[in-house]
């Protein structure tokens, strides 16, 4: 069957054709031909370091003031606090609006909160130590609980934007947690495949999709005792990778001690390789995909973490969803199995570090 599955999917790769995205029914067009083409479109600033350990002018350095006068503290290690400029609120009065089904509204509750990874401003995820990545892992997870717990909120989605071009407003090493009111339609569709699948088949979508990429390792970048990444049959971005514990829970609550190192290991390996691959900060959107905080118990979710980077052939080329893919579907020219080539091939040693 391996051999047999590998040998098909190599067929298709040598010309155009659709993969489809089983977690969300969506398809993807593929053209790895288009590959060679010549490049004439604008090119983008090459993306800098951040070199100040301080910066006097970061509002989420220690002891900075931030929008209204508030002033962050001396923290040594991690921080969180409530969005001063929140796309949520958590006193959003209830409100709705139908007009025969065309003019459609409804108020939504929430609250979003920015998490700190370090008080040193010219760090990264790849560019801390293990020690410092477990507790934005231990972070993480205390701002899931705390969050899942409140009455209104129904799911937490903790996501990273890191560069300006992904809508990253602060290099200082930051996240976000946003807690919804209502599961978001992205994740509402996830859940919706799982769902079917576990009750067509029997058992976990991802639990499956994972033995099938571990029996082909094309696409296999790297994995540890607790977790593996993998450039998904479906990606859509040029090196867009899944994360995917091996064990099937549904979110980060359900964590072990073990598996919240290896979760660290796995994300700064990772990373690392994203800016190995242009010896540059690599910019990227994460998020985790976990279960809703709805009080169900949710078996058919898998806890994954999506990374959606734009960098296409060089630090200074980017690939953004425009013409076809805006009007009609997604579609990629760098096949999944050669960028997981070219990320597995590469360093876990940062490449600031070997200079």
């Amino acid at each position: 069957m391996r051999t047999s599955l590998i040998t098909r999917t190599r067929e298709l790769a040598g010309f155009p054709h659709r993969r489809l995205n089983p977690l969300t029914g969506r398809w993807i067009l593929v053209s790895p031909q288009r590959t060679q083409r010549p490049w004439l479109g604008k090119v983008a600033e090459r993306p800098t370091e951040t070199t100040l350990a301080y910066d006097p002018s970061c509002y989420l350095c220690p002891g900075n003031v931030r929008a209204g006068n508030a002033r962050n503290p001396q923290y040594l290690s991690t921080f969180v606090f409530d969005n001063d400029y929140p796309a949520l609120l958590p006193d959003t009065p209830p409100r709705e609006i139908d007009e025969s089904g065309l003019i459609v509204a409804r108020s939504e509750q929430g609250l979003c909160r920015v998490l700190c990874f370090s008080p040193r401003h010219d760090l990264t995820v790849p560019r801390l130590t293990p020690a410092e990545l477990r507790l934005v892992v231990d972070l993480w997870v205390e701002q899931f609980r705390t969050l899942g717990s409140m009455s209104f909120v129904n799911y937490v989605l903790v996501f990273e934007n890191r560069g300006a071009i992904m809508g990253a407003s602060n290099p200082h090493p930051h996240c976000q947690v946003w807690a919804n009111a209502t599961v978001p339609d992205e994740v509402r569709t996830e859940q919706n495949s799982q769902l079917e699948y576990r009750e067509r088949v029997g058992s976990c979508l991802l639990c499956d999709y994972l033995q099938l990429e571990l029996q082909m390792g094309e696409r296999i970048i790297c994995e540890n005792e607790g977790f593996v990444a993998v450039v998904p049959y479906w990606a859509m971005w040029p090196f867009e990778t899944l994360v995917l514990s091996r064990r099937h829970f549904g979110a980060m609550d359900q964590l072990t001690a073990q598996e919240c190192d290896l979760l660290a290991d796995i994300l700064k390996r990772l990373t690392t390789r994203y800016d190995n691959l242009f010896e540059t900060p690599f910019p990227y959107s994460m998020g985790f995909h976990q279960h809703p905080t709805d009080g169900q118990s949710h078996p058919e979710w898998h806890f994954h973490a999506h990374y959606h980077p734009p960098l296409l052939r060089s630090a200074t080329v980017q690939k953004f969803m425009v013409g076809y893919e805006m009007l009609a579907m997604p579609q990629r020219d760098i096949t999944p199995e050669s960028a997981a080539e070219c990320l597995r091939g590469l360093s876990e040693v940062h490449y600031l570090q070997s200079r």
